[in-house]
């Protein structure tokens, strides 16, 4: 693998409203550590990773709390935006304002709420975002039948699911491709999904890298059930 440094962004200024429970879900208890720490493992002590910047709402109370006294790759933080785009913007522009980070630099965007995320899939992500000037992203392709609704509910018609992919993250691109992208989208008002969709609206095309089902985003308390199986799962202890 290329030994390139890549920069990380975590946005973590969401509130987790479907969660319906007292406090936004990367905060919420998995195996004895909060969903974020647990999601920030999978990058700490990675050899090519050169530092994580975390994105928390400005009133965020649960933060300040957490301890990364033991880690070696360095740990910052800033303020989140009103929604995803502007916190991964703010995320970037700390790199490149604060950071004094190269513009060519690869830097990887992934869910607060991912931490099932394995090294295999990161260290083949980041082998092919070095050389990918316009972007890769985990993903797997469709398996299940697709149906297109009606506001009704009812079934409108099958979608032909060939060259169908759920979209991952981390997603990568270089850093100053990504902030000028997502820049742009914010100025026009683009639907900014996730960070290929920033990508996309300027005309390039980043390139799907297939990864693990595995890395689900927890969203609803099922969620956190099946993570915490999989966690011990993925190391290898009892089910």
């Amino acid at each position: 693998m290329n030994k390139a440094k890549v920069w990380v962004v975590i946005p973590a200024a969401g509130v987790g409203k479907r969660m319906q429970v007292d406090r936004p879900k990367q905060y919420l208890e998995l195996q004895g550590k909060t969903v974020l720490e647990h999601t920030l493992s999978c990058f700490i002590e990675h050899a090519v990773i050169a530092g994580i910047v975390v994105v928390v709402s400005a009133d965020d109370p649960y933060w300040q709390q957490l301890h990364f006294s033991h880690s070696t790759t360095p740990i910052f933080w800033t303020e989140g935006g009103k929604e995803r785009a502007d916190s991964v913007l703010n995320g970037l522009c700390y790199l490149t304002d604060v950071l004094q980070i190269s513009a060519e630099s690869v830097v990887l965007v992934h869910d607060a709420a991912r931490p099932c995320l394995s090294q295999t899939d990161l260290n083949h992500l980041v082998e092919i975002a070095q050389n990918s000037p316009e972007g890769a992203l985990l993903g797997y392709s469709v398996r299940d039948t697709m149906k297109r609704a009606t506001e009704q509910a009812l079934v409108a018609y099958t979608e032909p699911r060939a060259g169908l992919w759920h979209a991952l993250t981390p997603q990568a691109a270089p850093l100053g491709i990504l902030k000028q992208a997502i820049e742009q989208g914010l100025a026009t008002g683009a639907a900014l999904t996730d960070e290929a969709s920033a990508l996309e609206a300027q005309g390039l095309k980043p390139r799907l890298v297939e990864g693990d089902a595995w890395n689900i985003k927890i969203t609803r308390p099922s969620d956190l059930v099946l993570a915490n199986l999989l966690l011990q799962s993925m190391r290898g202890e009892e089910l």
